[in-house]
């Protein structure tokens, strides 16, 4: 699972994820990428998840961009625990995903088979995502 090494604060407040992405919303790397097109948090398990289905279908050629990195913390108490007493501890770290944010590219792979790569793993993310292209 990928987390930050250290951070200036242990927890975090929620902050919004209103608005649409301000960088990262163009496809700088590869050829193809996959766009976000809903708000919302990406957990470090489910970046995993789509990095082993990516990194597992590219076996043949290919290279593969993550263009997010989980690094704001999400608190929690434990199960049956009374009110009160302070935030809970770290449970798991999250990516902060905007409307437009590229999430993942890929280049030196046919459109086809990008495109069929991206719908896997489009399933196992928590927000709506299309399939965009570099422009030339």
């Amino acid at each position: 699972m990928l987390f930050p090494k250290r951070v200036k604060y242990r927890k975090c407040q929620k902050q919004n994820r209103k608005g649409l992405a301000v960088s990262g919303s163009t496809v700088c790397f590869g050829e193809y990428g996959l766009k976000a097109v809903e708000a919302g948090w990406l957990k470090s398990s489910q970046l995993e998840t789509a990095r082993v289905i990516l990194t597992r279908r590219l076996r043949k050629g290919g290279k593969l961009w993550i263009r997010i990195f989980p690094d704001k913390p999400i608190t929690k108490h434990p199960v049956e625990a009374r009110m009160g007493k302070g935030k809970g501890e770290v449970d798991t770290w999250v990516a902060v995903i905007r409307r437009g944010r590229v999430l993942f590219e890929l280049g030196g792979v046919p459109e086809d088979y990008a495109c069929a790569s991206f719908r896997l793993i489009a399933y196992k993310l928590p927000f709506k995502t299309v399939f965009v292209k570099r422009i030339k």
